[in-house]
């Protein structure tokens, strides 16, 4: 008999079961008489069954060796050097080969198991895990759970979704777009995988040629690497992907079973009906110098990181419902098997995975660490769960998770009273028009008649409710309330309000500071301004009052009071360093769901994520503040993934033998830790205001720092690591047993037990450091010629480091690499979190470092 493991869901939050699973040869023809004989007996209607992923014993493709007579090996073409003949004949013939095997020893188990019963097999699994998605009843699932040749079974989960400056911001003009010649070769051939809600190919960012922005772009030849295919429909039609957009399907099997597709709304199709997939492609890879026009307005020329790499669509997530993990890993299965170069994922979980075993083990995560085995790097969004502790919802080591970080553009603007009184504002809105004043009215008192009691007047939403008379070439008071943030209110109807009314704008005050916190600005076509603070908005309001005269029944009679409202169209760009969005979720990583935390840091790097402009969808219904637009501004963790994801490529392009562990690496011990003044950057807290407290961010707060792709081109030395290190963390990790590694990954545990700390990260993370531990690091030289380091750090509070050796000289070829120990030993007992910083000095101008984190210290 197999070994089998019991996937329990615990806890509130939980829809999760972990997974485990894969050994060397698939054993479906040994015996499944006991299950088939109670197959009918619990048999249930459809309306009881749910979607499970089911994991069997057998090697997917990034794994098999060859083992069986007639199949070639397959795990050999995921080598570092596999793009050199992946797409040969014989090669993919093997790749099918091995694919219709799988395919039909699944068949067979599922075949024996249902006997003559019908079943509804949703996704066969091949690249990389060897599994099924299919329809059970709980009693079903439980008897395949105990079948022979089945490893584990997980009930299907939901996911959901987590630019014109930042390129120059980031400093990609004058750095490495200069050194690829110039921007109309940045990412040249490189293919990012976005799984996300699909892509609207007719938009400009993603056009196969023409000018942008007085650039010439030219024409996209086939990748003979490339293996994907374009899905056509009638929304989607041929020639959808045009070379710039390379391949386009979409995976909506799990959403459909479980009756939350309609097709006439959420597009059976790669057609992107959210905006969200559209804008992460727009922002890794879309074209270059694109004009961003929305009502009329000119806000600049927009860019991707890579933009003149590929984009290679997987839409798994859709409008209004979000996504089904069965979808999602299905759409990176093929993303692996068509030959991205890098997987970008702006989506997770609610919380975290898990039962009563490793966070590491769940479906997403073991897919994607074999994903990395076939040499592609996965970026995924941190979530947006900040700024609460253990908020992360992504968590493992081989996938770079992403924070969010505000850059220093903004729209800031003014509205001038009568007594030359100036109070700060925000919207993305033109002046009053001339310079003159402009008399204000509020929505309560220009109310006509019996309000409706479907609206609130001061939301300003229903032009009915008021009379044009007193409306007419005023501006109308509304209030910024919560309904504007949980419930219908849109800003658009407002100015729908105003325009009906004939009024000359708005102004929009709020009752709460943390209301006005929640406001983002949006592109508006008529004068406007939202004063967020409550302590402005009651001046505007007693300035009001106090010109504004009423009879006695409390009616306004005369409205004296007169404004005139600035220019907020204009975007200022201070050059301050990033700060960790308030929205972007913190760590400590979390290794199972009872949130005990993990040896591995988490988040690991910061790019922009707040205010980013990027290509939308004119379909997209579920941002109602950018219905009908081709343009959004938006926040979110999603928003800095893609950042990562293009600079990846761009760096991938430069260094295309590095493996995804190198890349990650050169990014994260490059990223800023310091602002341009050498003070420490600084993180978002809550603070009971609009404006966000500041403090000095942790690495579990940015992970390893701001994104400095210029920086990460030239590392010096990088902590690299390949699948079998990820399988000796796993063996590990706490909760994790060596048959659970052997069956998901085809991994043997060493026989020298290791500590999940001793995985070679750019990172030292410690959950419970007791006594004295001893971790090695093993880094590498990637330079062309050798150089000597020297090493200095700053102890974590409580703790003493000593490191051996403190100074090396590291050569190339044989020599390329060096180990480092680092003991670390805690000085006293205590419950707070303290934090280091590892300098590595060359003496050839390269510097690197890698943050400390030790919690739970005991002696």
């Amino acid at each position: 008999m197999s070994r089998r493991w019991s996937l329990a869901v615990a806890g509130v939050a939980a829809t999760y079961l972990l997974l485990v699973g894969l050994v060397v040869v698939v054993l479906l023809d040994l015996l499944l008489c006991e299950a088939a004989a109670e197959i009918e007996s619990t048999n249930s209607t459809v309306r009881d069954s749910e979607i499970y992923v089911v994991v069997i014993e057998g090697d997917p493709v990034v794994n098999y060796n060859g083992s069986l007579p007639g199949l070639v090996a397959t795990a050999e073409f995921y080598s570092h050097a596999w793009r050199a003949h992946h797409h040969s004949s014989n090669v993919k013939d093997a790749i099918q080969k091995y694919k219709n095997y799988l395919s039909e020893k699944q068949d067979q188990l599922l075949k024996a198991f249902f006997k003559s019963q019908e079943y509804t097999k949703l996704y066969s699994y091949h690249h990389l895990l060897n599994g099924f998605a299919v329809k059970l009843t709980a009693k079903q699932a439980e008897l395949l759970e105990k079948t022979t040749g089945v490893i584990a079974i997980q009930k299907s989960y939901k996911v959901k979704k987590t630019t014109v400056h930042t390129p120059e911001y980031l400093g990609l003009v004058q750095g490495i777009w200069e050194e690829e010649g110039g921007p109309e070769k940045a990412g040249e051939d490189m293919i990012i995988g976005i799984v996300d809600t699909g892509i609207d190919p007719t938009h400009p960012s993603f056009a196969a040629s023409g000018g942008h922005g007085g650039q010439q772009h030219m024409l996209y030849t086939p990748l003979p690497n490339f293996r994907g295919i374009c899905e056509v429909a009638e929304e989607f039609p041929r020639g959808s992907c045009n070379g710039k957009i390379i391949g386009a399907r979409h995976f909506a099997a799990a959403a459909i079973e479980g009756g939350a597709f309609n097709a006439s709304l959420q597009f059976a199709s790669p057609l992107d009906g959210d905006g969200h997939g559209s804008h992460t492609a727009s922002t890794a890879a879309g074209n270059h110098g694109v004009p961003v026009i929305v009502d009329g307005v000119f806000y600049g020329n927009a860019s991707g990181v890579a933009p003149r790499a590929r984009i290679a669509v997987y839409k798994a997530l859709y409008r209004m419902i979000g996504g089904f993990i069965p979808d999602v890993v299905a759409a990176c299965d093929q993303a692996v098997a068509d030959g991205v170069d890098i997987l970008s994922l702006s989506l997770g979980p609610n919380s975290p995975p898990g039962a009563s075993s490793s966070t590491f083990l769940n479906i997403l995560d073991l897919a994607l660490l074999n994903a990395v085995k076939a040499n592609v790097l996965v970026v995924q969004a941190a979530g947006n769960g900040g700024p609460y502790e253990k908020s992360m919802t992504s968590f493992s080591p081989w996938v770079v998770s992403v924070a969010a970080g505000v850059d220093d553009r903004s729209y800031p603007n003014t509205i001038t009273l009568s007594d030359q009184t100036v109070l700060p504002g925000i919207a993305l809105a033109p002046p009053t028009r001339g310079d003159r004043l402009y008399g204000m009215v509020l929505a309560n008192d220009a109310v006509m008649g019996e309000t409706n009691a479907l609206y609130t007047p001061s939301d300003c939403q229903e032009p009915s409710l008021f009379d044009p008379a007193l409306v007419h070439n005023r501006l109308l008071v509304c209030t910024y309330s919560f309904n504007f943030i949980f419930g219908g209110s849109t800003m658009q109807q407002v100015v729908n309000t105003v325009r009906a009314l004939g009024g000359a704008g708005f102004i929009m005050v709020v009752e709460s500071d943390i209301a006005g916190s929640k406001f983002d600005p949006i592109p508006l076509p008529i004068p406007a301004i939202v004063l967020t603070v409550t302590s402005d908005s009651q001046v505007l309001l007693g300035f009001y009052d106090k010109y504004t005269e009423k009879d006695a029944h409390g009616k306004p009679i005369l409205f004296g009071a007169e404004v005139k409202i600035g220019d907020g169209q204009i975007a200022r760009c201070s050059g301050q360093a990033q700060q960790v969005a308030l929205f972007s979720s913190r760590g400590p990583d979390v290794a199972d769901f009872q949130f005990d935390n993990a040896d591995v840091l988490k988040p690991n790097i910061m790019a922009p994520g707040y205010l980013i402009w990027a290509a939308w969808s004119p379909l997209a219904i579920d941002n109602l503040n950018y219905m009908g637009q081709r343009w959004a501004m938006i926040s979110g963790t999603s928003m800095a993934t893609p950042h990562v994801a293009g600079l990846a490529a761009l760096l991938k392009a430069k260094n295309p033998l590095w493996s995804p562990a190198a890349l990650a690496s050169a990014m994260m011990t490059t990223a800023d830790i310091l602002d341009r003044n050498g003070k420490p950057l600084l993180a978002q807290q809550l603070s009971g205001g609009t404006t966000p407290l500041l403090e000095p961010a942790t690495p579990f707060d940015m992970g390893s720092g701001a994104l400095n792709i210029n920086a990460a081109l030239n590392p010096g030395i990088v902590f690299d690591a390949e699948h079998g290190d990820y399988i000796g963390f796993l063996c590990a990790s706490e909760g994790v047993r060596a048959w659970q590694v052997n069956a998901f990954t085809g991994g043997v545990c060493p026989r020298v037990a290791q500590r999940a700390a001793d995985l070679n990260m750019p990172s030292i993370t410690l959950a419970n450091l007791t006594g004295i531990r001893v971790i090695p690091r093993t880094v590498t030289n990637v330079a062309n010629h050798p150089e000597n380091y020297t090493i200095s750090w700053t102890d974590p509070a409580d703790v003493v480091v000593a490191i051996n050796p403190t100074t090396f000289s590291i050569g190339i070829g044989s020599q390329k690499t060096q180990v480092i120990t680092f003991t670390l030993r805690a000085t006293r007992i205590s419950s707070f979190v303290s934090f280091g910083n590892i300098m590595f000095k060359g003496s050839l101008g390269h510097t690197v470092h890698i943050p400390i984190s030790v919690i739970n210290k005991q002696l």
